[in-house]
C-alpha cells in the first residue's frame, strides 16, 4: 500500500487576473487536502526564496550560539506572548528551543544585534510581513474552499495584532528520545510553516503518522482550532508532531495566522443557522482559550488527551 502524500499546490493563478479554471482546480485540491489531512503545501507563493534561505541560516546561527548569549534575549515581563528566546525545561518531554516574534514594531520583540546576527531582526520582520501577505491569500482561498461569500473570513478576522512568528530549533535525536514537539493541535485559524531540508514534521490520520516531506521552495499550511470552530467542524484542526532527526539539528519557522484576543469565537451562521445545523461549540473569547491552554501547559502535560482543547467548549449532543 502506497504511503499517503500531502498534496502540493501551485498558487501562481491566485496572483494573476483570470485563470478561473486553474483556480477552481486548486480550490478543489485544497478542499480535499483540508478534509483528508488538515495539511497541504504550497509553491509559487510569493515569499522570496533568498529571504527564506537567509532566515533559516541566521536562525541556525543564533540557536547554535552559547546558551549564556541566548539567555540575554529572554521574554520581557507582561508580554502577551513570550516574545524572545525560550527553551523547554530540562528535563522535558520535548527538546526544542524557539524565538517568538510579535508583529513588527512591538515593544516586546527582542533580537540580538551583534555580528553575525545584526540583520536577524530585519530579516525576521521581512519574513513576518511576507508570511502575512501569503496568509491573506490563503485566507481568501480557504474562503472559496468553504463556499463562503468573498471577504467573510477577512471581515471577521481583520485584526492582525495577535499574529506571531516562531523560529524553532530541534536538537538531534538521542537513543532514548526523538520527540521534538509532542502531539498537538494549533490554536490559530491556520499556520504557515517553513521547513529546512531536514524531515521531521508529521500529521496523524487514522492512527497513522504521515511525514510532511520538505520540498524546495514550499511552505506548509495547516488548519487550526479557531477555523475548526468557525466552520462548525467542516475543516478540522489536525494532530501533528515533530520528530528530531538523527545526527543533525532541524530548523523551521511557524507563522500563526490568529484571531484578535477579544474576538468571540463561535460557529459562523453560514455553517449553522443558514443551513439549519446546530452549533457544535459554545461561544468563547479567543484570549480565554489561549490562557487556558497556557495554564494547562505550565502543568507539563505530556499527553494530548490531557490538554485543554476546543472540546472544552463543545456542546454535548442531545
Amino acid at each position: 500500500m502506497a504511503t499517503p502524500k500531502i498534496p502540493t499546490v501551485d498558487l501562481t493563478p491566485f496572483f494573476r487576473e483570470g485563470y478561473d479554471d486553474e483556480k477552481r482546480k486548486i480550490v478543489d485540491s485544497i478542499t480535499k487536502a483540508c478534509s483528508d489531512y488538515g495539511f497541504f503545501q504550497v509553491v509559487n507563493h510569493g515569499v522570496p526564496l533568498d529571504l527564506t534561505s537567509q532566515a533559516l541560516k541566521l536562525a541556525k546561527t543564533f540557536f547554535e550560539s552559547p546558551t549564556e548569549a541566548k539567555l540575554k534575549y529572554c521574554p520581557l515581563p507582561n508580554a502577551p506572548v513570550p516574545a524572545g528566546y525560550n527553551k523547554k525545561p530540562n528535563p522535558s518531554y520535548e527538546f526544542n528551543e524557539y524565538l517568538i516574534m510579535l508583529p513588527p514594531g512591538s515593544d516586546f520583540n527582542i533580537f540580538p544585534d551583534n555580528h553575525p546576527l545584526f540583520r536577524f531582526r530585519e530579516v525576521m520582520e521581512e519574513l513576518f510581513s511576507q508570511f502575512l501577505k501569503i496568509g491573506m491569500v490563503v485566507e481568501r482561498v480557504l474562503s472559496e474552499c468553504l463556499g463562503l461569500p468573498p471577504c467573510v473570513l477577512k471581515e471577521f478576522n481583520n485584526d492582525r495584532s495577535w499574529d506571531f512568528l516562531i523560529a524553532l530549533f530541534y536538537l538531534p535525536a538521542t537513543e532514548k528520545e526523538r520527540i521534538g514537539a509532542s502531539s498537538h493541535k494549533d490554536v490559530s485559524c491556520f499556520t504557515i510553516v517553513l521547513q529546512d531540508e531536514v524531515a521531521g514534521l508529521e500529521v496523524q490520520k487514522d492512527g497513522e503518522w504521515i511525514l510532511i516531506a520538505p520540498q524546495p521552495g514550499a511552505l506548509v499550511v495547516n488548519i487550526g482550532d479557531a477555523l475548526q470552530v468557525l466552520t462548525n467542524d467542516k475543516f478540522k484542526s489536525p494532530t501533528h508532531r515533530v520528530l528530531r532527526p538523527n545526527g543533525r539539528s532541524r530548523n523551521s519557522f511557524a507563522f500563526f495566522y490568529s484571531l484578535s484576543g477579544d474576538k468571540l469565537v463561535q460557529p459562523l451562521p453560514q455553517f449553522t443557522k443558514e443551513i439549519a445545523e446546530k452549533p457544535k461549540y459554545r461561544p468563547f473569547l479567543y484570549k480565554e482559550y489561549i490562557q487556558k491552554r497556557k495554564e494547562n501547559k505550565s502543568k507539563h502535560v505530556t499527553r494530548l488527551e490531557d490538554e485543554i482543547t476546543i472540546s472544552h467548549y463543545a456542546i454535548p449532543e442531545e
